[in-house]
């Protein structure tokens, strides 16, 4: 492994590392990460958030092979957590409520993306130990004219 972890939140990013490459140090990471050959992801399979396509990304510009298992946010904390430095998955993707947890568990690491003073900052940890990725929202759209006609 190259052991920086990712834990991507759907609503939140946070980074927690093993210990190669310094914070924001990217050449570092994408270097270890050719010379390992391979992602290895918990929480991520293809069918949730696009991720198949950024694996497929990984594989075009990296050479990166990608390998997923399907965990809750609890476990893939617990197994980072577990395995520190010796950890057997690069990243992960955790829900929102996580992030507090991760960082607590000292699985975190500061990571802030080039874009960083685009984020607005709820959707930010000050430090860079988690960032918002993607959210859902739930919306329900009502015809007026349908709820009335269906009314008498």
């Amino acid at each position: 492994m190259f052991r920086r972890t990712f834990l991507a939140l759907p609503a939140l990013g946070v980074l927690a590392y093993s210990g190669i490459a310094a914070a924001n140090d990217l050449s570092a990471l994408e270097a270890a990460a050719k010379k390992e050959g391979a992602v290895y992801s918990v929480g991520m399979p293809d069918g949730w958030a696009n991720w198949k396509d950024t694996w497929q990304q990984l594989t075009e510009k990296y050479g990166l092979k990608h390998s997923d298992t399907d965990m809750s946010s609890g476990e893939e904390i617990a197994k980072f957590a577990n395995e520190g430095v010796n950890a057997t998955a690069d990243i992960g993707d955790v829900g929102l409520e996580f992030g507090p947890i991760a960082l607590a568990r000292g699985v975190t690491m500061p990571f802030k993306t080039t874009t960083w003073d685009q984020i607005p900052d709820w959707a930010k940890d000050a430090e860079g130990n988690w960032v918002i990725g993607y959210t859902g929202t739930i919306a329900f759209l009502v015809s007026a004219d349908v709820a009335k006609a269906s009314s008498t």
